[in-house]
Parts: structure tokens; sequence; C-alpha cells
């Protein structure tokens, strides 16, 4: 009889890590019989929808539709929804991805209901007590029998916090096989020469940049968007700047009252959120790409494309010590600074790290394999 293993995916960076791993999964339909659960933390059709389809996903057998919310209530209400599911009929195994408040909210009332839980890109630290998701990786880390880790510094992390090695397994970065996968149809994307004619501005591969703009910590006060204004329209100076704006930005610019002004800054391209394949298009083809999110900084790394990074940490470092990647903060001048040492031909080069190779799913469907004949006794 095939183990029931639930899959919990809940936002719009939780797809790209499942896609793969359901794939696997159903190439040993004999040992498990996987289930998609969908918590809704991302119910918007642009965050949601459009990457089941991209990524080929089948529609999940649960859908919790929980919806946005602060996140005590938003977590609250995943675990009370997702409880009534355990009741129904227990999993041998529930595999949580990622930080995201559905991460914790299902690794812990699986824990509490005794269910083993594996958690994919585990050990990853930004050290900032201050961002939500920091707070999900290290208690989803320590509820977890299934530690996936994507770089050494995970393992080091989970060492020095106490976790068993038994636990730990290096399997490379997931994400890595979604990028590698979709590539075919990454290249087929007519997104560039769409908003070119829609913005009526030339846009032509390496010569302008991306942004994504959405932590709490930059988008919600006034006075970092001021900051950000001025970034933008020093940057856009020297070359177009394509920004898919995230439904939250949007209505933090429209709060304080920077909507007109963004919109108003020659050469910033402002667009609704795009699709996994048409944004990975825009970056695979762009000068450099300005970030304060996580996956990027590890897509930039694989893809070649400088990465600057708006934030003072990074849970993420090899993509620092290895990868394309720069840390800069907020800080105006060293963002210019790095732009220009990109703009200039001087960036650094960065190289693939190890196991990122696009064959992370069958390490991790390997190991639970061989822990399955291994408690069967086979």
């Amino acid at each position: 009889m095939p183990d029931r293993i639930f899959v919990v995916a809940g936002a719009r960076p939780n797809f790209m890590k499942i896609a793969p791993l359901m794939r696997e999964l159903k190439q040993h339909k004999k040992c498990f019989r996987p289930y998609l659960i969908h918590t809704g933390q991302h119910y918007d059709p642009a965050m949601s929808d459009i990457f089941f389809r991209q990524l080929q996903i089948r529609p999940p057998d649960v859908h919790l539709n929980v919806g946005s919310a602060s996140h005590a209530v938003q977590t609250a209400r995943i675990m009370t929804a997702f409880e009534k599911i355990l009741e129904r009929g227990a999993p041998r195994l529930v595999i949580v991805v990622g930080d995201v408040n559905s991460t914790l909210a299902c690794s812990l009332v699986a824990a509490k209901f005794g269910i083993k839980v594996a958690h994919v890109e585990a050990g990853l630290r930004s050290f900032d007590p201050g961002m939500p998701e920091e707070i999900n990786r290290r208690i989803t880390d320590h509820l977890s029998d299934y530690l996936f880790v994507t770089e050494p510094s995970g393992i080091k992390n989970l060492k020095h916090e106490g976790i068993a090695d038994s636990k730990i397994f290096s399997v490379g970065n997931i994400m890595i096989d979604t990028l590698r996968s979709s590539m075919p149809r990454i290249e087929q994307s007519r997104i560039l020469s769409r908003l070119a004619q829609k913005a009526d501005i030339r846009l032509q591969p390496r010569h302008y940049a991306v942004l994504t703009l959405h932590r709490p910590v930059n988008v919600d006060r006034k006075k970092s968007l001021q900051d950000f204004y001025a970034i933008l329209s020093d940057i856009s100076a020297r070359l177009p700047v394509i920004y898919p704006v995230h439904p939250r930005t949007a209505k933090s610019l429209c709060r304080h009252g920077f909507l007109k002004k963004f919109r108003s800054i020659p050469n910033l391209i402002m667009t609704p959120p795009v699709g996994y394949l048409d944004f990975i298009h825009l970056v695979k083809k762009a000068r450099l790409v300005l970030t304060d999110s996580g996956g990027i900084q590890e897509e930039t790394t694989v893809l070649k494309i400088p990465c600057v990074t708006m934030r003072t940490t990074t849970e993420r470092p090899i993509t620092v010590t290895q990868g394309t990647n720069y840390l800069t903060g907020t800080d105006k001048r060293l963002i210019q600074k790095t732009v220009c040492l990109i703009l200039d031909n001087r960036a650094k080069k960065g190289r693939r790290p190890r196991l990122w190779d696009g064959r992370t799913a069958q390490r991790i469907v390997r190991i639970l394999l061989k822990r399955q004949k291994t408690q069967k006794g086979i």
C-alpha cells in the first residue's frame, strides 16, 4: 500500500518548489500517493493560478482558501483548516517548502498529530529577527524530521542549533529543477516585445534592468518609498527598468500617494505581476536585477545575471560568495556604486553552486524511498 504524503503549498514562492517534487513522487506510484494541499495564502490568480498552469502542476486535492490577513490570523486560519484535513485521515508524511506562513502552520499541526515533517529548503538563516520568514524557518526546522538543505551554510546553521546530523540532508536547490526543466518554454516568451510595445520604449536584451520590491520594511513606510523613488529615478536615467508590481506594494504606493510619482519616472515600466515563464525570461535577458526577494538571488546566480539585493542580510549567502549577488541594503550610494560597477562590465562572474543541477527532487525522493524501505523492513 503506497504511503500517503501531503505536499503543502500556499504562496507564489512555494509553487516553483513543489512542481518538480510532485512530478518525481508521481514516478513512484507503488511507494507514494501524494496529495497536494493548497492553503490559499496567495489567492490572487496572478500570484497563484497562472503558476499552476505554467508549471503544469495538477489541481490541488484540497484548497483551504484561507486568504489574506495579518500573520497571526492567517497562520491560525491555516492551522485550524489543516487540522480538520488531518482529522479525516492522517498521512505518513507532510512535506513543506520554503518559509511562508503556510510552511510554519502546517508543520506545527502535523507535529502535534505525531506526523513526520519534511522541510525542503531547510537551514537558511538571515539572522534578522525582524523578518517574519526567519521565525517561520527556525520553528519549522526544529519541528521537522527531514531537513533538505540547499547550501553548506544551511548545514552549519542546523548543527549549530543542535539538530541531529541524521535528520540533515544536502540535496541541492529545488528551484533550479524548475528553472532548468522550464527553460525551453522560458525562451519562447514574448513578454519583452509586449512590454516594449505597451510602454513605447525600446527594450533590448542586456539593455534593461528588472526590479522586484515587496518586503514590508521596504514598501510599507513612506520614508522607504521616498528613498526608492530617488534610487529608481537615478537608475532609470541610465537604462530602462521593468517593475512587476506586487499587489500589496501597489496598495502601499496608493496609500502613501506614491503611485503617480513612480509612474512618472522616465524609463520605469510598471506592470502587474507576470507569470513564472515570462518573469524568468525578463531576468535571463536583463543586464541586472534589483530585488529584495529571496529566490531571485538563486535564479540570477544560476543564470549568471548580476543581482543587487537591497537588503542588509541574506539567508542565501552562497549567492554572494559564489554567485552573482551583491548585498547593498537600501543605501543609495552603495546601490548606485554597485549598478555602475555592473554597467561598466566589472561585475563578478560567479559560478553555479554544487548540486544546483536540476536533480534535487530526485535526491529527495531517493532519500524518502530509502527511509521507507528501512522502516518497513524491506
